[in-house]
C-alpha cells in the first residue's frame, strides 16, 4: 500500500467500506428503477443531483450509476448484429474490469472530486477547492473511453467553495459530449440555484430499520437490532455505523444522565463526560458527542409541543424530557437554546476556543434553561 492509499478519504464513513466498494444498495428500489430507465433511455440527462440525509446511500447510488455507464455496451456493439439485452439492474458483475478499476480509482473514464488532503497541515482540506474542479479540464480533454461515457462524481457538492462552485457551473452549462456529472448533496440549499437548476434531482429518503440492518450487515458491521441505535441513526446507515463504532448509544445515555440532573446539574458527572469526549485524539468522539447533544435538545424541544420521542434512545428519556419540557413555552426555550448553542459551538470551533470550556458552558446553559 502506498502512502496515498493510507490517507483518509473525505467521502468514506468511519468504519465502513467506501461507497465505490459497496456491492448493494438497500431501501431505494423505486429510485434505482427510475435511474435505470433514465440511463437506458434515448435522452439521458447529463447532470444528476442526488439529495437526502447523510448516510442513506446517495454516494453508493452515484457509484452504481458510474459503473453501470462505464461498463455498458453501446447499442450497436453486438458482434452478431442484434442489440444487447436491456439491463434489468444497475449492478454489474463484481469481476467486471470496470468494477476493479473503479474500486482502485484507476478507470480513465471516471473522475472523483472531493476534499483533498492538505500535505502541509497533514489533514483533509475543509472545502473542495477550485484546483480540484479544474481537473475536469484535463479529464474532459482526453478521449472518451472506447467512445463511451465520461463520468464525474462530486462528493459532496455542498463542500465546494464559491470558486469551485462557479467553475463547476461552467461545465454544467456547456457539458462535453458523453459527460455525465453526478453530484452528491446532503444540503442542496447550500448549492448555487443555477447548479440545482441544471441537474435532474433525485431525493433518497431515510431508511427503515430492516433496510438499515441489511445494509450494515453488508458493510461488515454487526447489526444488532438495538432500537436506540436505529432511533439515533434517523434512517442513516452512515450514522448507524458511526454510532456503532464509537459506542454512540452509551455516549447518548451519558449525555441524558447529565441533563437529567438539571437544574441542579451534577458537576462531577459533567466533568467526567466532558473529559471523556475532549480527550486528546478523540476528535471523532467529540464530533459525535456534539451531534448527539444537538439531537437531545431537539428531542427535548419536541416533547414540549406534545411530540415526545416514540422510541426512547436512553433509559427513562421520556420521563426526563417530560419533566423538563412540559409546555409549548418550554419547547420554545429549548429550541432557542439548541439554535444558540449550535451557533456558539460552530463559531468556537472555527476560532479554536478550548472545547472543554465550550462544552462545559453548553451544559451549564442547559442547567440555566432548566431553571
Amino acid at each position: 500500500m502506498s502512502d496515498d492509499d493510507a490517507l483518509p478519504e473525505a467521502d468514506r464513513a468511519e468504519g465502513a467500506p467506501h461507497p465505490r466498494e459497496t456491492a448493494c444498495l438497500f431501501g431505494h428500489d423505486s429510485v434505482q428503477a427510475e435511474v435505470l430507465a433514465a440511463l437506458t433511455g434515448d435522452r439521458m440527462h447529463h447532470a444528476w443531483l442526488l439529495t437526502g440525509p447523510k448516510g442513506v446511500g446517495k454516494a453508493t447510488l452515484a457509484w452504481r450509476m458510474a459503473k453501470f455507464l462505464l461498463a455498458r455496451e453501446p447499442a450497436d456493439a453486438s458482434l452478431f448484429g442484434g442489440p444487447p439485452e436491456p439491463p434489468t439492474t444497475l449492478a454489474i458483475d463484481p469481476d467486471h474490469p470496470v468494477a476493479h478499476r473503479v474500486a482502485a480509482l484507476s478507470d480513465p473514464g471516471c473522475l472523483l472530486i472531493r476534499r483533498a488532503w492538505d500535505s502541509d497541515r497533514k489533514r483533509l482540506k475543509a472545502q473542495i477547492t477550485v484546483d480540484e474542479v479544474r481537473k475536469l479540464n484535463t479529464f474532459f480533454g482526453l478521449s472518451a473511453t472506447e467512445g463511451g461515457h465520461r463520468v464525474v462524481i462530486v462528493d459532496s457538492a455542498d463542500e465546494m467553495n464559491p470558486s469551485a462552485a462557479n467553475a463547476l457551473l461552467k461545465v454544467l452549462e456547456e457539458p462535453p459530449k458523453g459527460a455525465v456529472l453526478i453530484l452528491v448533496s446532503h444540503q442542496p440549499a447550500r448549492l448555487l440555484p443555477t447548479i440545482r437548476s441544471r441537474c435532474r434531482v433525485l431525493r433518497l429518503g431515510e431508511l427503515k430499520p430492516e433496510a438499515m440492518a441489511r445494509a450494515m450487515t453488508s458493510a461488515g458491521v454487526d447489526a444488532a437490532t438495538d432500537p436506540a441505535l436505529f432511533e439515533l441513526a434517523q434512517g442513516s446507515v452512515g450514522a448507524a455505523i458511526r454510532l456503532h463504532s464509537e459506542n454512540g448509544c452509551d455516549l447518548y445515555q451519558a449525555i441524558i444522565k447529565v441533563i437529567e440532573t438539571a437544574p441542579s446539574m451534577d458537576r462531577a458527572a459533567l466533568s467526567k463526560l466532558v473529559d471523556h469526549v475532549t480527550a486528546r485524539g478523540a476528535d471523532t468522539r467529540l464530533d459525535l458527542a456534539l451531534s448527539l447533544l444537538d439531537m437531545a435538545l431537539a428531542r427535548l424541544a419536541r416533547t414540549g409541543t406534545g411530540y415526545a420521542p416514540a422510541t426512547e434512545a436512553a433509559p427513562s428519556e421520556g420521563a426526563i424530557f417530560g419533566k423538563l419540557s412540559q409546555t409549548p413555552e418550554d419547547a420554545r426555550a429549548w429550541a432557542d437554546l439548541q439554535q444558540d448553542l449550535s451557533a456558539r459551538i460552530a463559531h468556537g470551533r472555527r476560532v479554536n476556543i478550548d472545547m472543554t470550556s465550550l462544552l462545559t458552558d453548553a451544559f451549564l446553559r442547559i442547567n440555566e434553561t432548566a431553571r
